[in-house]
């Protein structure tokens, strides 16, 4: 065999494992009864911050914690060991990858959905749409 193929082969062997991985990883969009079901088992979960309950933030270890209900009903305590992200309280929609325990989720990612600069603008000026639904 030629050192082409070898190496032609090696690097088919490692984009195959890459892709592999790649589908490994690709968690699944859930309710946090579901993640429950499956504790430990890595899982995004969409939805609202839960103002009633308290934010809080440890600057000396960097965790974050927070209320969160999802699309169904569901509200779960979230952990997340990062620093809190800018605008956190105003956010609109939170999308969570992490897993379930018996008493919380623990979110590895957080991604937040926040209100347009430009919907906020005209909220203030009273602007309204600019179509009528006059006949």
């Amino acid at each position: 065999m030629k050192t082409s193929h070898i190496i032609l082969l090696v690097v088919v062997a490692v984009l195959i494992g890459g892709i592999i991985s790649t589908f490994q990883d690709a968690s699944t969009y859930v309710t946090f009864d579901r993640a429950d079901q499956n504790i430990g088992e890595t899982y995004t979960v969409v939805g609202e911050l839960n103002l009633e309950h308290d934010i809080t933030f440890n600057p000396n270890t960097t965790m974050l914690r927070f209320t969160a209900v999802d699309d169904s009903g569901s509200q779960r305590v979230v952990y997340y060991n990062s620093p809190k992200p800018t605008d956190f309280e105003k956010s609109e929609k939170i999308t969570m990858k992490g897993f379930a325990t018996d008493t919380a989720f623990i979110a590895s990612e957080v991604l937040m959905k926040c209100p347009s600069k430009y919907n906020e603008q005209n909220r203030m000026s009273g602007a309204t749409d600019s179509y009528s639904s006059e006949d």
